[in-house]
């Protein structure tokens, strides 16, 4: 395998935008990124999902030069991401998780200075300039410094920056966090259609939702592992095994439990409050002998409907950190 991708990429021949094999972070007595294998597909929006001080913003940092590598491969569009990372950039986007733009130039300013680093001619970065500054809904900021804006503003104008150039891949670290909500809708829509328009992306985050909703294909990363990856689809069936069905009715679920489990003994059931319970069972639920029972005891179903696992249910079970922990503030290494 090894020798037919050296033979592919001696052609010019790329399966993938990024590979990585064996990449590795440390830290004098602490390993930060351990020994890591995984790849991103041209034109897909891969994500790093886990905790804060899982690795993710070391592995990031490692793939755009910000950070060097202690050890392993990297290979994007073909360049050898370690040996020639100044080739490398030139074909990224890259949008740290702290702004590096300048504090005293607007909107303008900033992104005509940046499109100037890559060695756009002035009339071309100007246009440019403007066309992302209405993109992104910040061609009203006038002459206002970014130290002015607010942090929504902050990370809008940051992404801008990075797709100055039109990169062939863009790098997010963590792109909504600590922005209000309406801003961090926001990005994702940005996120959404940059990556329509043809951009690869590569997202981290510790946002659950954020990843179910932007990524084709996650990975989970824990204490600088990845312990999975996959589509969100295939995620799921590794951790749906009991068929779940939830009923919501009026009052009187209680009253039935018992009879319910001794009428219908091959089901698992479990009350979930006063209106609402859940039937589990390891094959198919046979909704009409339930429905009859319900209206021979008197009680209206408001609603039915089938339960499946969320990526939390997934990310929960593959790697036992609970959802709670992942919002917590730490390291971001």
């Amino acid at each position: 395998m090894i020798i037919l991708r050296n033979r592919l990429l001696e052609r010019g021949v790329y399966m993938n935008i990024v590979e990585v094999i064996r990449l590795t972070k440390s830290y004098e007595n602490f390993i930060a990124v351990d020994n890591i294998d995984f790849t991103i597909e041209k034109g897909e929006v891969f994500g790093f999902l886990g905790p804060n001080g899982a690795g993710k913003t070391s592995t990031i940092n490692m793939l755009t030069g910000l950070s060097k590598v202690t050890g392993g491969n990297i290979n994007i569009s073909g360049i050898d991401g370690v040996k020639d990372i100044k080739k490398a950039q030139s074909i990224m986007g890259i949008i740290p998780d702290e702004s590096n733009l300048y504090s005293e130039m607007n909107g303008f300013e900033n992104l005509c200075f940046c499109a100037s680093l890559y060695g756009m001619e002035k009339e071309e970065r100007e246009k440019r300039a403007k066309e992302l500054l209405k993109q992104f809904g910040l061609d009203n900021t006038g002459k206002k410094p970014f130290k002015a804006y607010s942090k929504g503003m902050k990370r809008k104008l940051t992404i801008a920056a990075g797709i100055i150039h039109d990169p062939k891949i863009l790098f997010l670290d963590e792109p909504t966090t600590g922005i209000d909500v309406e801003s961090a809708r926001q990005i994702r829509e940005l996120i959404v259609d940059l990556n329509k328009k043809g951009t690869t992306i590569f997202i981290t985050t510790h946002y659950i939702e954020e990843a179910e909703r932007l990524c084709d294909r996650i990975a989970f990363i824990v204490k600088g592992k990845i312990v999975q990856v996959g589509k969100t689809d295939e995620l799921m069936k590794g951790v749906q095994r009991d068929k779940i069905v939830q009923f919501t009715l009026d009052d009187g679920i209680l009253d039935i439990k018992e009879t319910l489990q001794k009428d219908f003994s091959h089901y698992k059931f479990e009350i979930i409050n006063d209106n609402i319970i859940r039937i589990k069972s390891k094959e198919n639920i046979s909704l009409t002998p339930i429905m009859k029972y319900f209206d021979e005891k008197g009680l209206s179903v408001y609603e039915a409907k089938v339960i499946r696992p969320s990526l939390e249910d997934v990310f929960v079970k593959i790697t036992g950190i609970e959802v709670s922990k992942m919002n917590k503030k730490g390291g971001k290494k």
